[in-house]
């Protein structure tokens, strides 16, 4: 293992991870808000943010996808190191990185079932801008309206319609996340 799989971590645990932590919360609970978060350094093709959502949300428990454009040595290692989280196939995973091209189809990712729709994965989406502006947003935790740049709008729109089904996703950029929960409404 590298210096780099091995350090780039939270520099200071407790006090980092609670601060992403809340921002992940934050992000879901309040859809076309943008967090900033940088307080991991993953290697590349992995964002801070995303890293930071990585340390925060997966353990030995939480199996992960990595999309082509993420499944990289030296990121599978990171992973390994900071988290034990099992690398998986997309069928099988709670959490999902990569481009958005790279994760498409996302048909291939649990929507949970009608007993449990709980076990669904979350998409963590690593954008080239992530920006409060295209597609509009509504729904819970929305005032009245939101925006959000997002890759596309149809998919998101037939997700909505499986609610209490379907993914959520969050979206990254450097050291930006914002979320989409399954629950909001997605219009063009």
């Amino acid at each position: 293992m590298s210096a780099v799989q091995l350090e780039g971590g939270f520099a200071h645990l407790s006090h980092d991870a609670a601060h992403a932590f809340r921002a992940a919360l934050q992000a879901m609970a309040r859809p076309g808000r943008i967090e900033s978060v940088a307080l991991a350094r993953p290697p590349a093709p992995c964002s801070p943010a995303a890293g930071a959502l990585i340390l925060t949300l997966c353990d030995t428990t939480t199996p992960i996808h990595l999309a082509p454009s993420h499944d990289d040595a030296g990121l599978r290692a990171w992973i390994a190191f900071h988290t034990g989280a099992p690398l998986v196939a997309p069928e099988d995973a709670m959490f999902a990185l990569g481009t958005w091209g790279a994760l498409c189809p996302v048909d291939r990712f649990a929507i949970g079932t009608s007993a449990y729709p709980d076990r669904a994965a979350t998409l963590i989406v690593e954008m080239d801008a992530l920006e409060a502006k295209g597609a509009v947003l509504r729904g819970p935790g929305i005032k009245d309206r939101a925006a959000l740049s997002l890759p596309e709008v149809a998919a998101f729109q037939d997700n909505r319609r499986r609610f209490p089904l379907g993914f959520d996703c969050y979206f990254t950029c450097g050291d930006r996340l914002a979320g989409l929960p399954r629950s909001t409404h997605v219009e063009g």
